[in-house]
């Protein structure tokens, strides 16, 4: 089964031939839980946001982790937990690595079962667990999360699905107790810019032939967006930037690839004769992005 995405010339095959597996196991794992911690990726809350997930959960409680949110834009990190605020799903933002967010999570997660907790414990069902499952798609830091919020320090926590007959529950606190299950779905590659986006992130891996487009698609939206970020990175200057966008004797890509170049040869990918290696140039930008070594970046605005 394969899942294709035709991004204008990018063609992006990615459907690990076990995914249709999970989603079933996915199907049948939400009858056993209270809530969803839906984890996406703070840079991309949309574009890491899978579709089915919504049909999947629809009658279960949720709330929403914006997962690396120190490699986010702040100002846009504050936009997202109000959009889906609006939306009536708590958010919160995080960071795994560091366990930034952790235990604000966890108190929201009690708090939207408080009250269901009240109408159990009315009825003589007293000290009753709540039980969570977290889903999200690869990439997004799930094996961190769950680490970070078990308080376990192993890497692999998750079983591969029907492997595990018996029910795994991870213990959170007195309170909560987590399903231990694969809980990845695919991304949905709806439009060029999803694709794009996933590929940025390191969700979809781009292989030698797409990623110098890619790294062009990146720089292009950093222009766009973030300027004095792509400038400080790369010992570029504002007016060397407009200046080759406004040069009317070549077309907008071809400027934009001109940036592209000047930033390999600031790096010395430079090969015989004087040429760039786009490749090695591409290697880094993209590199960099997904480190956070060229800023702090959100590439989907919260409307």
């Amino acid at each position: 089964m394969n899942n294709e995405s035709n991004s204008g010339n990018m063609n992006i095959n990615w459907y690990p031939g076990h995914m249709a597996k999970t989603k079933r196991q996915i199907m049948e794992d939400v009858r056993l839980v209270d809530i969803i911690i839906e984890l996406l990726d703070a840079r991309i809350p949309i574009s890491s946001q899978n579709p089915d997930i919504v049909g999947i959960t629809k009658n279960k409680k949720k709330i929403i982790v914006l997962n690396k949110c120190d490699l986010a834009d702040e100002r846009q990190n504050k936009r997202w937990v109000e959009y889906f605020n609006k939306k009536n799903i708590p958010a919160v933002l995080t960071d795994s690595n560091s366990g930034k967010g952790i235990e604000e999570c966890i108190r929201k997660i009690e708090k939207i079962m408080e009250e269901d907790l009240k109408n159990q414990a009315d009825k003589g069902r007293i000290g009753r667990k709540i039980k969570a499952m977290v889903l999200g798609i690869p990439n997004v830091g799930k094996s961190s999360f769950i680490n970070r919020i078990s308080k376990k320090t192993s890497a692999g926590v998750g079983n591969k699905p029907g492997v595990t007959k018996q029910k795994q529950w991870i213990r959170i606190n007195e309170k909560i107790e987590l399903l231990d299950t694969p809980g990845v779905l695919w991304p949905k590659f709806e439009s060029e810019e999803v694709a794009l986006h996933l590929a940025f992130t390191g969700t979809i891996k781009e292989d030698i032939l797409q990623r110098t487009e890619i790294a062009y698609y990146l720089v292009k939206f950093l222009i766009e967006n973030y300027p004095k970020v792509l400038c400080e990175r790369y010992k570029l200057t504002e007016e060397y930037i407009n200046e080759q966008l406004e040069n009317q004797e070549r077309a907008e890509n071809e400027n934009i690839y001109e940036i592209f170049l000047e930033i390999g040869r600031k790096r010395g990918c430079i090969i015989s004769g004087g040429n760039i290696d786009e490749e090695k140039t591409a290697r880094i930008i993209l590199d960099e992005f997904k480190n956070g070594k060229i800023g702090k970046i959100t590439l989907e605005e919260a409307k």
